[in-house]
């Protein structure tokens, strides 16, 4: 009887060693090692290949492929085409991650609501085909060419795939999916691997469209080795909060258009609903001006939103105030405050600071930056900022206010939404521009002119 030894191994990236180690050398991930039994029999050595034919393709000059934008397959969802730029690509590969409940198989379920005659082929690891076609009612799918596969074996999910040859090859998800020929368990490194890397060429050579969709851990990355992620054409991230009623498909990665995109959907009782107009899901609507509260425009992709920016500011009950940041990186956040100390002789040594970005949305744009200090400074001296007035404008370490990219888009996007004025850095060119532009160059000029105390 072959001996078994023990190893351990990396969750996340699959590194191996022969004792157990907090700190994983290749990833840099603490505590992701697992121990495994390895059997002092060598394995199998199995073919990940599964081309129908033995010839090896020929090379084939780059000049003489033919293609054009017409044979992406548009999934009739106007905001998922956005970010994959188009529609899907023919026999791509693609990733959608997101957390547990944001509605990644509802938003497959509605390409088939959305596009009855498309061939899709839903393979749901997770669910039985009554719980799908349950759903599928609620969403309100009639005379769809959908058909629903409710396997696990990859083999037999391959087969099904080539013998169907759909438009569309949903897998729910890749975490379930297993390949009988490994001895680990579904979920595990090296299954993720493999799985993965047979529909890859599923798709390449087979020219099946695939979609899998993957789970996230608690860091909010996908599940499995980061090869995964590296191996296929489109990462898409579902992305939203559960208490939030609207969700974002942010495109991270995507070799056939661009990245970074950004589709805005809201959730109901009957689905998700696309958002015509995201920029006013973000703002509160206040009908009488508040201390601080600004409105900047970011830009998501290529698309600007307008999103509300409101601060609180008060004296501290304690001896080491309060510095609480929602939809804003915190430190990004203190160090704006230290701009404003050094900068505009605002103190905050004993005072709370909260802020908030209204709608749930999470802001990495820099040109949030100037609404972020006008709007401490307002609740500092609690005075409320001009009415339809937009702050666009990169803060720098001396106070300076720095142009950011797309200017004149963000502030037509502002125009659109009624308003009037907006305070923007000096060297912005303010010809032919939809608002009223007010100019500063340093930070302590733009607070004088939008703060009357």
């Amino acid at each position: 009887m072959p001996k078994t030894k023990i190893q351990y191994r990396c969750s996340d990236c699959g590194h191996t060693s022969a004792k157990w180690l907090g700190h994983c050398p290749a990833c840099n991930e603490w505590h992701t090692f697992e121990e495994v039994e390895i059997s002092g029999k060598k394995p199998e050595k199995h073919k990940v290949d599964i081309s129908s034919s033995d010839e090896a393709p020929a090379p084939v000059r780059l000049s003489e492929i033919e293609y054009s934008e017409s044979e992406r397959i548009t999934s009739g969802i106007g905001e998922l085409d956005r970010v994959l730029g188009g529609g899907f690509v023919p026999a791509s590969l693609i990733l959608l991650g997101g957390d547990p409940g944001i509605g990644k198989s509802t938003l497959m379920l509605q390409i088939a609501k959305s596009r009855p005659e498309l061939e899709l082929l839903y393979v749901a690891g997770e669910e039985s085909a009554s719980q799908i076609r349950q759903r599928a009612d609620r969403i309100g799918i009639r005379n769809s060419q959908m058909k629903v596969l409710s396997v696990t074996d990859l083999d037999r999910m391959v087969e099904a795939a080539r013998k169907e040859k759909p438009d569309l090859l949903v897998v729910d998800s890749i975490q379930t999916v297993y390949r009988s020929q490994l001895a680990s368990l579904p979920g595990s490194v090296q299954q993720i691997r493999e799985c993965a890397a047979v529909l890859q060429q599923l798709s390449k050579r087979e020219g099946v469209t695939t979609l899998m969709i993957g789970h996230v851990t608690k860091e909010g990355e996908i599940a499995g080795p980061r090869i995964l992620e590296h191996m296929v054409d489109t990462v898409l991230h579902f992305e939203g909060e559960q208490d939030q009623f609207h969700r974002l498909l942010r495109g991270v990665k995507n070799r056939f258009g661009p990245a970074q995109e950004v589709g805005v959907f809201e959730m109901n009782d009957r689905g998700l609903k696309e958002v015509d107009n995201p920029s006013a899901l973000f703002l509160s609507g206040l009908d009488q001006p508040v201390s601080g509260s600004a409105v900047t425009c970011v830009m998501e992709g290529s698309r600007p939103l307008l999103v509300e920016v409101q601060a609180l500011v008060t004296p501290s009950s304690y001896a080491t105030p309060q510095r609480t940041a929602g939809g804003f990186d915190h430190r990004r956040m203190s160090l704006l405050l230290a701009v404003l100390e050094k900068r505009a002789g605002i103190r905050f040594a004993d005072q709370d600071v909260y802020l908030n970005v209204a709608g749930g949305l999470r802001v990495t744009d820099t040109a949030a930056d100037l609404a972020v200090v006008c709007a401490l400074a307002s609740s500092f001296r609690n005075s409320p900022l001009p009415g339809n007035h937009l702050f666009i404008g990169e803060v720098g370490l001396g106070g300076e206010l720095r142009m950011v990219p797309h200017l004149k888009m963000r502030m037509k996007e502002g125009a659109k939404l009624g308003f009037e004025s907006c305070l923007a850095p000096k060297k912005f060119k303010s010809d032919n521009s939809s608002l009223d532009v007010n100019k500063a160059g340093y930070l302590h000029q733009a607070l004088d002119m939008v703060l009357s105390t």
